[in-house]
C-alpha cells in the first residue's frame, strides 16, 4: 500500500516507521513547506498535521480521490463543508482525535458505563486527563470524545474546566456540565480518567498511554481498512464495534 503523510511531526515519523514495518512504502512526507506533488501515486493519506492545514490537505485528496485518514484536532468547525465535500467527490473518510485501539474500546467502555450511570443521580460524573507539556491545547480531543459519549448517553448537557463549587445544588446549569481537569506533565503521552463519584463510593474507569506507537498503529490498521471503500467512517467501523 502506498500511503501520503500528510504532516511529518513526531507522530508523522512513529507513523512511518509501523507502515514500513508492516510493508506499506512512504510516497509523500509533507509539512507546511510540501507540495502535494506525489499526492496522486498514494492509495491512502494519513494526515496529522496542524489545524491550520487539515482543511487543505483533506481536500487536496478528495480532490485527487485519494481516500484519507485524519487524525488532527482543532479543526472541527469546518467538518460539515469536509462531509459534503467528501460525499460530493465519492471520498472515503475517517476522522478521530484518537486512533489508539485500546482508546477506541475504552470510548465503548464509557459509552457503555454512562448508560448504565444514569439511572443512578447520587454520583457525579468528572475527568482528568494528563499529557505532556508541549501539548498545548486543553481539554484533548480525546476527553472531549469522552465527554461527548457521557452526553449522549445521560442527563449532562455539556463539559466545562471549571471546578464546580462544593455548595453548588444539583440542579444548578453548572452542575449537568462535565467537569474536565486537564494537566500539562513531564512527558506522559495521555492518560485519562473517568470518575463517578458519591457520598459512599466512586466508580474509575482509566486509560493510559505508554507511547504514541498506539496511536500510529490505530492510523495505520484504519488506512489499511479504508482502502476500496466510499463514505465517511469511524474507528468503530474499522474495530466492528458498532
Amino acid at each position: 500500500m502506498k500511503i501520503a503523510l500528510l504532516g511529518y511531526g513526531k507522530m508523522g515519523q512513529v507513523i512511518e516507521r509501523i507502515a514500513l514495518e508492516r510493508g506499506h512504502e512512504i510516497v509523500l512526507k509533507k509539512d507546511e513547506n510540501n507540495t502535494f506533488d506525489g499526492l496522486s501515486n498514494a492509495d491512502v493519506a494519513i494526515d496529522f498535521s496542524v489545524p491550520t492545514a487539515a482543511v487543505s490537505n483533506i481536500s487536496n485528496c478528495f480532490q485527487a480521490n485519494v481516500p484519507v485518514i485524519s487524525g488532527t484536532t482543532g479543526w472541527l468547525e469546518n467538518y460539515d463543508e469536509v462531509a459534503a465535500l467528501c460525499h460530493e467527490k465519492k471520498g472515503a473518510f475517517i476522522s478521530s482525535s484518537n486512533f489508539s485501539l485500546g482508546v477506541n474500546i475504552f470510548f465503548e467502555v464509557n459509552e457503555y458505563l454512562a448508560k448504565i450511570m444514569s439511572k443512578f443521580d447520587s454520583y457525579n460524573v468528572s475527568m482528568e486527563e494528563i499529557h505532556h507539556t508541549q501539548k498545548l491545547d486543553a481539554p484533548s480531543g480525546t476527553a472531549i470524545s469522552l465527554a461527548k459519549g457521557i452526553i449522549e448517553n445521560s442527563s449532562y448537557n455539556n463539559w466545562t474546566l471549571e471546578k464546580p463549587e462544593a455548595d453548588q445544588t444539583s440542579d444548578s446549569e453548572l452542575a449537568k456540565q462535565i467537569h474536565i481537569e486537564a494537566k500539562r506533565i513531564g512527558t506522559i503521552p495521555g492518560t485519562h480518567t473517568v470518575t463517578y463519584n458519591s457520598s459512599v463510593d466512586a466508580i474509575e474507569i482509566k486509560h493510559t498511554a505508554h507511547n504514541r506507537e498506539g496511536f500510529a498503529l490505530g492510523a495505520v490498521i484504519a488506512a489499511e481498512w479504508i482502502v476500496g471503500k466510499q463514505g465517511i467512517f469511524t474507528m468503530k467501523d474499522v474495530l466492528e464495534l458498532k
